[in-house]
């Protein structure tokens, strides 16, 4: 498999499973559209990654599939990136805190010439969170690369006070719905 993302999220997840991994990230314009709805934008940007990876990779070898994602947090209509400080990192655990916000993740695949996405949802439920646990949780440097500005898996856990949805999709890939899309795509491949 060609993993079109430096995720080590992702990468832990699909190595866990058996997958053997080829890592060649995409390099693209990130930037959410003009009135963009979050989960059309996540899909966009996991197929836009996965065409640029196709593009510079050249033909999958027969059998190889590329798997391309996206993870973004969204509350309302308002998508919550990377922190670009940790002084942004602190308002988007504010924004988060004592509400329910959504994880979704868009994946993009592909097997030969045939192509397949989809966005998995996950809700999450954060406790009330005082500004001192946010700032020491920020100062772990934990939240500083993730969407949201924070690790289910890692200090933010003790957050979460309810989870509707599939727990791998907040790490980063929701990975059984990942493997029955695979299945369906060399079934669909091999119709063709």
């Amino acid at each position: 498999m060609i993993l079109a993302s430096a995720s080590p999220r992702r990468r832990e997840l699909l190595l866990g499973a058996g997958f053997d991994l080829t890592i060649e990230p995409a390099d693209i314009d990130e930037s959410r559209l003009l009135n963009e709805q979050p989960l059309a934008y996540v899909e966009r940007l996991a197929r836009t990654k996965a065409e640029a990876t196709r593009l510079a990779h050249g033909p999958l070898a027969e059998g190889e599939v590329l798997l391309a994602a996206d993870t973004i947090v969204w509350t309302r209509d308002n998508v919550l990136g990377k922190p670009s400080d940790k002084e942004d990192a602190c308002r988007m655990l504010r924004e988060l805190s004592g509400d329910t916000h959504c994880v979704s993740t868009g994946v993009c695949l592909m097997l030969g010439t045939t192509t397949r996405s989809f966005v998995e949802t996950t809700k999450v439920a954060f406790r009330p969170i005082t500004d001192d646990e946010i700032r020491a949780y920020v100062a772990t440097g934990e939240p500083m690369d993730k969407a949201g500005s924070y690790a289910i898996q890692g200090g933010a856990k003790r957050f979460v006070t309810a989870l509707d949805g599939d727990y791998d999709n907040v790490v980063g890939l929701p990975l059984q719905r990942v493997m029955r899309e695979i299945d369906a795509l060399r079934d669909d491949a091999g119709s063709r």
